[in-house]
């Protein structure tokens, strides 16, 4: 969980989003507001991934 929490933070910090800062749109919607919920959503299904696993850090 350390590593997804070091993850989220290199992925979701300042200058990697501004990758995302274009003026273009997907669906009608900046990409910079798609790549947020995209990468956001992404770690949360990797933290119900990690917590299912066995040997995730879970509690019994």
């Amino acid at each position: 969980m350390i590593a997804l929490f070091a993850a989220a933070a290199l992925v979701l910090n300042f200058p990697l989003l501004l990758l995302w800062d274009r003026p273009a749109t997907v669906l009608g919607l900046p990409v910079l507001a798609v790549a947020l919920f995209a990468i956001w959503a992404a770690l949360i299904v990797a933290l119900a991934l990690l917590s299912r696993a066995p040997g995730g850090g879970g509690r019994r």
